[in-house]
């Protein structure tokens, strides 16, 4: 037990640096009379988003209890909204150039010192929508490669603001991102009162690097997670898939299917997970956190493991997977009772929020247009 704890724990880390190396410097404002997005995304509550450096004192790592798996959530939700502030830091980057319509130009790269070309044109079409205008930046040396050098595309309308970006961190900086040459980003963002929200984003992450299962069983390889936000309350759901994962028996390949909700001004969350097997092809609700909750999954295995092991400590141990987990600002508190009035708003959204088909995650691909 205690291996599973730490190979977890390591999982973060390796997350975190992958993100934390995308990351751009914040650069100069977008300009008034700039034709780019300045919102690019959905701020989540820290109590259910948060990175590793949250980790290191937390008490997920006593092996007497289940509430890890809680802790990972927060750091696989952490990914999504990092991608999605990666594009944002972008845009931000390249505000110095003023771009206040349709334009070529190329650029020297402050991270990998590489020449970058910049196209924005106007009156573009993708994925079934027309769109005001349409940026690509690419890898001026690697528009020759199959992925023609892309690095970033993005395509956006001002009014109601609305966007796709698609990005592929290798080509934005080679220096930090040798280890993940193939993962690619996807953010749908939009303010147009969509899906009952004042503004959502919807983060698909593909490509990742899975790392060799002796030196990390739980490395992540694809990620979608919905986030949608109406004043302070936010909504998240999604899937992060883990094909080489193992907890107690050698079954491998388990997907963390979570749905949680969050109020931004209380800073406080809400969630449950799952954790189907990476090929279960199935969007049921009931399936994917029901019948396959942490606690169900965990007490199926350990007895499978251990079929003579008393009752009594197997309930101790698993005290913390109850459904539904609840945060506030310093993480994890409990499993399965609410810890006061304030989380009742909260509470209530969450039977209406289901996870993707872990299936159609775990085989997720992640294309740019190519014109």
């Amino acid at each position: 037990m205690k291996k599973l704890i730490l190979n977890l724990f390591s999982l973060t880390v390796a997350v975190t640096l992958f993100l934390t190396s995308c990351e751009q410097n914040p650069g100069p404002q977008v300009q008034d009379d700039s034709i780019l997005p300045d919102q690019f995304g959905v701020d989540i509550p820290d109590a259910i988003s948060f990175a590793d450096s949250q980790l290191k004192s937390a008490k997920a790592v006593d092996p007497l209890n289940g509430n890890v798996i809680y802790y990972h959530l927060g750091t696989f939700i952490n990914v999504g909204e990092k991608g999605a502030e990666i594009v944002g830091d972008i845009i931000r980057g390249i505000a110095i150039y003023q771009i206040n319509k349709p334009m070529s130009l190329s650029f020297q790269s402050d991270d990998d010192g590489r020449v970058k070309n910049l196209d924005v044109t106007a009156d573009s079409y993708y994925d079934g929508v027309s769109w005001e205008f349409e940026m690509v930046i690419t890898d001026a040396d690697s528009e020759m490669n199959e992925d023609r050098g892309m690095a970033l595309q993005l395509f956006w309308n001002r009014n109601p603001r609305k966007g796709i970006a698609i990005l592929k961190p290798y080509n934005i900086d080679r220096t930090e991102n040798e280890l993940n040459e193939d993962a690619i980003f996807r953010i749908d963002y939009s303010e147009a009162g969509e899906r009952g929200y004042d503004a959502y984003m919807l983060v698909a992450v593909a490509g990742l690097e899975v790392l060799d299962p002796l030196e990390n069983p739980y490395s992540m390889s694809t990620l979608k997670m919905f986030a949608g936000k109406t004043d302070d309350i936010v909504d998240v759901y999604g899937n992060s898939d883990h094909p080489n994962a193992k907890f107690f028996t050698s079954d491998a390949g388990f997907n963390w299917a979570f749905v949680a909700s969050g109020d931004d001004d209380l800073n406080i969350g809400v969630a449950e997970v799952g954790l189907p097997p990476s090929n279960l092809d199935e969007p049921s609700r009931i399936v994917l956190l029901e019948d396959h909750s942490v606690m169900n999954v965990f007490t199926d295995q350990i007895y499978e493991v251990w079929p003579t092991i008393d009752p009594q400590s197997v309930e101790t141990y698993l005290l913390n997977t109850a459904a539904p987990g609840f945060f506030d600002n310093g993480g994890f508190i409990q499993g399965g009772t609410s810890p006061g009035e304030e989380y009742n708003d909260i509470v209530t959204r969450l039977p209406s929020l289901t996870p993707y088909n872990p299936k159609e995650v775990a085989d997720m691909v992640i294309e740019f247009k190519i014109n």
